[in-house]
């Protein structure tokens, strides 16, 4: 049994630490919201701290999920952060989708604590995280990996050390770069289908015995044609996600000429007051032809 703090109870991070719970470590969460966290250990085994720095300090793996660069920093650093109490030979595993440069920086930061650190971004969404079935991406070294191993795999179907620090948010920039590219494909295909009258129901059962299928098509086809988007990861967190992807691009010099496109695609979702919608509904702007990339006069601002 392991002593593992868990900071930030989101949509991922509820769940997260609730597996961990039932698997009998002994947990301790954080969260900025506090009665979030009194209505996790109202559900599950556990305590609850009232600064990321209280929830570190008896911890042998502190895990944070939280929303972006800035939120991670906000409870790392400062008195009352997390690495005012890790203690010496922890080790702090981020699962928040972050940008590789933050990585670094913090697998810098635990090791001037003499603490082991893994940007480990998590892929799968509300249903992995519910069903215990997520993807974990990992950077950092093989003895911090190595340390992690018994705790990830508790919420994990597929983890895997694919590098030294920074490698895990790189490895979440590739699949991020995959999902925009398929989604937007799968969009554009059933609005094709939709305009030539045909049954959408039909096409997506041959097609997704051949070479066009997808984890989108299975699980998203149906949504998309009904206008039904609330299934998943919001667009909102996509466009932050891609933000990352697209400044990283240019540092590395890597060309991602449709990522640019697509993610100017959800930015028309956001003025149509949808930045709530998951990531499927890139078919919604197909379907009102007029919306054009960067033209802030259609739909509302978000």
């Amino acid at each position: 049994m392991k002593k593992v703090a868990f900071i930030g109870l989101g949509t991922m991070g509820y769940p997260m630490a609730g597996h961990l719970s039932r698997a009998k470590h002994d947990v301790i969460v954080y969260n900025r919201t506090f009665e979030k966290a009194v209505a996790w250990q109202g559900e599950y085994e556990g305590s609850v701290a009232t600064t990321p720095a209280e929830a570190a300090e008896a911890a042998d793996i502190v895990c944070m999920c939280v929303g972006n660069d800035d939120d991670v920093r906000s409870v790392v650093y400062g008195e009352t952060g997390i690495l005012a109490g890790l203690k010496q030979g922890s080790l702090l595993v981020d699962h928040t989708t972050a940008s590789p440069t933050l990585a670094k920086e913090l697998a810098i930061a635990a090791h001037e604590c003499h603490c082991g650190f893994l940007d480990a971004p998590v892929s799968g969404g509300e249903a992995g995280a519910i069903n215990a079935n997520l993807t974990i991406m990992v950077g950092g070294n093989e003895t911090a990996f190595a340390q992690s191993e018994l705790v990830l795999s508790i919420y994990a179907k597929s983890l895997r050390l694919m590098g030294p620090s920074g490698s895990g948010q790189l490895t979440k920039a590739v699949n991020q770069i995959c999902i925009a590219g398929i989604l937007q494909g799968l969009s554009e295909g059933l609005h094709f289908a939709e305009q030539a009258g045909l049954d959408i129901e039909a096409v997506v059962d041959v097609i997704s015995k051949g070479a066009a299928q997808s984890w989108q098509m299975d699980n998203r086809s149906g949504t998309m044609a009904a206008g039904k988007f609330d299934y998943g990861f919001a667009v909102n967190w996509m466009r932050k996600d891609l933000a990352i992807v697209l400044d990283t691009a240019d540092k590395i010099q890597a060309s991602v000429p449709l990522t640019a496109l697509v993610d100017q695609f959800y930015a028309d979702l956001q003025r149509l007051g949808g930045g709530r919608w998951d990531t499927s509904s890139l078919i919604e702007r197909l379907r009102l032809p007029d919306i054009k990339p960067g033209n802030p006069e259609k739909g509302q601002s978000n």
